[in-house]
C-alpha cells in the first residue's frame, strides 16, 4: 500500500511518468492505480480528444506505440491506457524500442494482470529507466484481517475481530471483493461507525454463528454441542457451506496444530509467526494444544484425508456429505 500512496502521491504533485507499466498477481491494485490516472490527469474538457482506453486483445504493440506517439490536443498531456495487456505477453518486448524513448507529452499505462515481465530483458530496463513499474502482489489470508483495518481506518470506521475474520472466511484474499463488500456496509453505516459481526451477517449474508471459524474453534475446544450444531446447519445448506472447504480448513487447522506442538516458544507472537496466522486465532491453538496431543493431531490428519476421499464420491457414493462431516466430528472429538 505504500507504494501505491506514493505513485498517488507523486502524481498529485505533478511528477508524471511518461509510461506505467502495472503488473502482478493481484489485480486490485493494478485498477486502482489506473482508475486513479484515469480520472486525474486530464480534466473532463480535455479528456474527449486525449484520453483513451485499449484492450490488449483488440490490438497490437504497432497500435499501442502508433496511438503513443500522438500529441496531445489543446492540452499538455494524452493518456493512453490499455486494459488487459497481458494478452500482449507474446509480442510485449516490442515495446522496448517506444520505453527507451518514451513521448514526453503521452501518459502510457499498460495494466498487465497476473503475470510479470521478464526482469533481465530490455522493455523492463527501458521502463525502469524511463517510466515506473509496479508489481502488484497478492496477500496472504494472514495479512488481509489488517489490510481490512487499515482500509477501514482511512475512512473512519472500525472493525471487530471477528467480523473481519467472518469476511476473510468468506471472501478468501480477493481484495477486489472484500472492498466491494466494505463499500457496501460503508454506504449503510454512518462515518466513525464499529462494524460487528451481526452487521456483517444482516447486510452480507454471511452468518456469524454457523460457519468454518467457529467449527474450528468448536472443535478445538471439543466443544461438541456447537460443533454438531454448526454441522447440522452445514448439511442443511450445503451449496453455502461445501463439505471439500470445511475439510480442507480443518485439515489447515490440524497441520498447523502439529507446528504448534513443535514449537519451543509458544509465546503469542513466536506462534503466529511460525503458523502464518493473525494473533486474534492464537488463543483457538493454545486451547487445542491442551486438548489434542501431538499422537491425536497426527491421527485426526489421517481422519481428513479419508473423508476428503469419500466427500469426493470414493468408496463412499451414497453417502451424503452431512453424514461423512458428523461421522468426522465424532472421531476427532472422541
Amino acid at each position: 500500500m505504500s507504494d501505491v500512496a506514493k505513485i498517488v502521491s507523486d502524481i498529485k504533485a505533478g511528477n508524471v511518468k511518461p509510461i506505467y507499466f502495472l503488473m502482478g498477481d493481484e489485480p486490485y491494485y493494478i485498477d486502482k492505480i489506473s482508475d486513479f490516472i484515469d480520472e486525474t490527469i486530464l480534466s473532463e474538457d480535455e479528456k474527449g480528444f486525449n484520453q483513451m482506453v485499449l484492450y490488449g486483445r483488440d490490438i497490437t504493440i504497432e497500435d499501442i506505440i502508433d496511438n503513443a506517439k500522438r500529441y496531445p490536443m489543446m492540452a499538455e498531456k494524452q493518456v493512453v491506457i490499455i486494459k488487459e495487456a497481458q494478452d500482449l505477453s507474446r509480442t510485449i518486448e516490442n515495446l522496448a524500442a517506444y520505453a527507451d524513448h518514451p513521448q514526453p507529452s503521452t501518459v502510457l499505462v499498460l495494466c498487465y494482470k497476473y503475470k510479470t515481465i521478464d526482469k533481465r530483458k530490455k522493455l523492463y530496463k527501458a521502463i525502469k529507466k524511463n517510466g515506473l513499474i509496479f508489481e502488484s502482489k497478492k496477500l496472504y489470508e494472514n495479512q488481509i484481517a489488517d489490510w481490512i483495518r487499515r482500509v477501514l481506518a482511512g475512512k473512519k470506521y472500525q472493525i471487530e475481530g471477528k467480523a473481519t475474520l467472518m469476511l476473510v472466511e468468506f471472501l478468501g484474499n480477493d481484495l477486489s471483493k472484500i472492498s466491494n463488500e466494505l463499500n457496501k456496509l460503508m454506504v449503510v453505516l454512518p462515518v466513525g461507525s464499529t462494524i460487528t459481526p451481526t452487521i456483517v451477517e444482516e447486510n452480507i449474508g454471511i452468518s456469524k454463528d454457523f460457519n468454518n471459524f467457529e467449527l474450528r474453534k468448536a472443535v478445538g475446544e471439543r466443544n461438541v454441542l456447537n460443533a454438531n450444531r454448526i454441522i447440522n446447519h452445514f448439511a442443511q445448506n450445503q451449496k453455502a457451506n461445501p463439505l471439500i472447504m470445511t475439510i480442507s480448513l480443518l485439515n489447515s487447522f490440524f497441520t498447523q496444530l502439529l507446528i504448534y506442538h513443535s514449537l519451543k516458544d509458544k509465546s503469542n507472537n513466536s506462534v503466529a509467526r511460525a503458523l502464518g496466522v493473525n494473533p486474534f486465532f492464537v488463543p483457538d491453538y493454545i486451547t487445542a494444544g491442551k486438548n489434542y496431543p501431538m499422537r491425536k493431531v497426527s491421527q485426526i490428519i489421517a481422519l481428513l484425508r479419508d473423508a476428503d476421499v469419500k466427500s469426493k464420491g470414493v468408496g463412499a457414493n451414497a453417502l451424503p456429505a452431512g453424514d461423512i462431516l458428523k461421522e468426522l466430528l465424532f472421531k476427532i472429538i472422541h
